[in-house]
């Protein structure tokens, strides 16, 4: 990334390594290393293991000092992550550093204390982890959009990407090189970005059986029909093509800040459920942070916003609970409030209107771009989850869709799918 090698050389860099067999000896010199004042009192020293990835390892360091209250204690805490065994095939970790860099600086992440060899530390944010259920609050939902928003609107993505070379400027030496294939899947556009990510993950498909070697030629024609389908979507209003996006908005990425009244935030949540919709709907938004941006890259928000909706259905992929078009319209123009909030502008319906259009276009894509992202974790992860499963699944997805889109569904006079029944659904 020429220029950009300068800012990730200044982050600090510990040369030690997270071992997951080994969990507290390891991420205790770590800690120690990053925070030597804390030497003298180890015995004080606790690790909190979070669960909420399915890739990656995540501890939270706390120093119990006595006298300290939970918040103080909190205050000064550490998060280690430690990547997943194989992953650096599907992430750019000097991407994803550059990336926390980039939004610590703006005030949009925990500030990124070191790296190391397999991972990074990070400040700890106060705050509850939403589950599925949480996305779906409109308190919530609206926090979401408004930090979207702010992140679309703000963040430059210059820092992370530079501009794809002409095919013409490559020599044909490696057919399969990925440069080469980003170069001619998306000439003339930021790279990385949503489709060079998964043109790469593809091309690290394994391709040993007839069956896999099938498989991968099929995505890769696929990826090539949505580039040619979508590609050149244009950005709504006057934002970029290409925004900051995220990418990976899934609820254990999404934090709810503490409320500054002395009401709990399950308690808040209680006296919501029990309302009714109007009383929901008029709910302060909450403030929410995102973290863990590995899969950060220049992207359309279009599909950044369907990928986040995708995820209301959590894990289990439960279609059912996905938002109809009354919340998406509702989020599209509290996410658009707050772009134009950003940008010292303000929006149009027509704008929303486009917006909407253009996030149901995109609706296909999550499924296709994390189904090919599973199909690789299937062949390299370690950790206990059916990957192969949510593959067909998250393809699934993208297969109904595209079917629904070229009226084949129709036209075999077949039921409409869960997933695309619901996305219809008005109300």
């Amino acid at each position: 990334m020429g220029n950009d090698s300068h800012p990730f050389d200044s982050i600090r860099y510990l040369p030690l390594h997270y071992t997951n067999t080994d969990s507290h000896n390891s991420a205790l010199n770590l800690i120690l290393t990053l925070r030597p004042e804390w030497r003298e009192s180890q015995a004080t020293i606790k690790f909190v293991r979070f669960t909420d990835g399915i890739t990656n390892t995540l501890l939270k360091a706390i120093n119990q000092l006595p006298g300290l209250s939970e918040t103080q204690v909190d205050d000064d805490a550490v998060l280690l992550r430690a990547y997943g065994k194989g992953t650096d095939v599907l992430i750019d970790r000097e991407k994803e550093s550059l990336s926390h860099s980039l939004l610590a600086r703006h005030g949009l992440a925990p500030s990124l204390l070191a790296r190391f060899d397999n991972g990074l530390l990070y400040k700890f944010i106060q705050g509850s982890v939403c589950s599925p259920a949480d996305l779906r609050r409109p308190e919530v939902w609206r926090g979401v959009a408004q930090r979207l928003g702010e992140w679309h609107a703000t963040l430059p993505i210059s820092s992370i990407s530079s501009t794809c070379p002409a095919p013409a400027q490559l020599t044909p030496n490696n057919k399969r090189a990925s440069l080469q294939a980003m170069a001619q899947l998306t000439p003339g556009k930021p790279i990385p970005n949503v489709w060079t990510v998964t043109q790469k993950w593809i091309l690290a498909l394994p391709t040993s059986t007839t069956a896999e070697k099938a498989r991968a030629e099929q995505l890769q024609r696929e990826l090539e029909w949505l580039v040619k389908l979508l590609g050149d979507t244009p950005g709504v209003g006057s934002s970029n093509p290409f925004v900051f996006a995220h990418c990976d908005l899934l609820s254990g990425n999404v934090i709810v800040h503490p409320t500054s009244s002395s009401e709990s935030p399950s308690a808040s949540r209680r006296s919501s459920q029990s309302g009714n919709s109007e009383t929901e709907a008029e709910e302060s938004p909450a403030t929410v942070s995102f973290i863990d941006y590995e899969y950060a890259t220049p992207a359309p928000a279009s599909f950044d916003i369907a990928n986040h909706f995708a995820e209301w259905g959590g894990f289990d992929c439960d279609f059912t609970v996905l938002p109809t078009r009354s919340v998406r319209r509702a989020f599209l123009k509290e996410y658009l409030q707050s772009t134009s909030l950003h940008l010292n502008r303000t929006y149009k319906d027509s704008e929303l209107n486009e917006l909407f259009d253009q996030v149901d276009k995109f609706r296909g894509v999550p499924g296709f771009y994390w189904g090919v992202w599973a199909l690789i974790q299937a062949q390299i992860s370690l950790i206990d989850f059916d990957y192969a499963s949510y593959a067909e699944v998250r393809l699934g997805e993208y297969w109904a869709w595209k079917r629904e889109m070229n009226g084949e569904r129709e036209a075999a006079g077949e039921k409409r799918p869960i997933r695309e029944e619901r996305w219809a659904q008005e109300e």
